[in-house]
């Protein structure tokens, strides 16, 4: 027996950022959109816990027990009092080490695989707690859609949305360390202040308005991530001179984010990305999208 759940990429349409804690992470206003890129996530019944991973940059993916969907599968089990006996494959679609959240919807989407498994029977809220414990950004992938995450981004407030928004993804070479970028950010940003919402970008999210959210996209840790990866910056000037209304580093990069008014100008500005050699290869998507779900046999 499998179970197979489908699992959505993230983008950070604000991400504020506040003072390092004493824990050592950050206060966060982050506001998560799911978008349509999935990866999936396939819990077999095995002798031993083991992880396989095929798609795109699957050669970076880590097998052993730092992978996050390894992790969520021995945590669901040590609750429950059984041994972590599951063959988990992934399916890559999402960009990895990008910004998007690759590797916390791989979590997301083991657990509930797992779950429905080993017929564990988990609450809601029980997944979201274990998803909290695996990671700050796993708990949205579970939820999808749209959504207000704080403390450090895994206290969830489901937001309303209006209408279907579309972006573009300009993949980069290599990755970028998030606990490096965070300490670019602390370096630059000695006296950050207290993360807040933008209420203009919510409502933006609530009318549907893409041109009112092209406005709002804001990302605290950009400047960091420019900081360490300064090419960065030509990608986001050739997605804008192809015709994005915005664009901006998703999370902590190196993955850029540009929303566009609709599908043909994200097919063009895609186009033009990949043309321009600021990025290696270019991706559209549009949002929200759902959150992790079990996929039907």
């Amino acid at each position: 027996m499998s179970v197979t759940v489908r699992v959505p990429a993230k983008v950070n349409v604000q991400l504020a950022v506040g003072p390092a804690r004493p824990d050592g992470f950050h206060d966060l206003a982050n506001v998560f959109l799911a978008v349509s890129l999935y990866d999936r996530v396939t819990a077999t019944r095995a002798e031993s816990l083991r992880v396989t991973c095929e798609g795109p940059d699957a050669d970076q993916v880590p097998l052993d027990r730092t992978n996050l969907a390894a992790r969520a599968a021995e945590l669901l089990a040590a609750r429950y009092g059984i041994a972590p006996d599951v063959h988990l494959h992934i399916a890559k679609d999402i960009p990895v080490a990008g910004g998007m959240a690759g590797g916390s919807a791989d979590g997301a989407g083991a657990l509930l695989a797992c779950d429905a498994l080993w017929g564990t029977g988990a609450s809601r809220a029980e997944l979201l707690d274990i998803c909290a414990e695996l990671g700050s950004d796993v708990p949205f992938s579970l939820v999808g859609g749209a959504a207000l995450g704080t403390g450090r981004g895994e206290h969830l407030t489901e937001l309303p949305l209006g209408g279907t928004f579309h972006w573009v993804f300009a993949v980069a070479d290599g990755g970028l360390s998030t606990p490096a970028v965070y300490a670019e950010f602390d370096r630059l940003t000695p006296a950050a202040p207290a993360p807040a919402a933008s209420p203009g970008l919510l409502d933006a999210l609530r009318t549907g308005d893409t041109a009112a959210l092209a406005g709002a996209l804001a990302n605290d840790l950009q400047p960091a991530a420019l900081s360490l990866r300064p090419s960065l910056a030509d990608t986001l000037a050739a997605g804008t001179a192809a015709g994005a209304l915005a664009g901006i580093v998703s999370g902590s990069g190196p993955t850029t984010a540009f929303l566009v008014k609709d599908a043909e100008a994200a097919r063009s500005v895609a186009a033009a990305l990949v043309a321009s050699g600021t990025c290696r290869t270019a991706r559209t998507a549009t949002s929200p999208a759902p959150g992790a779900r079990i996929v039907p046999a």
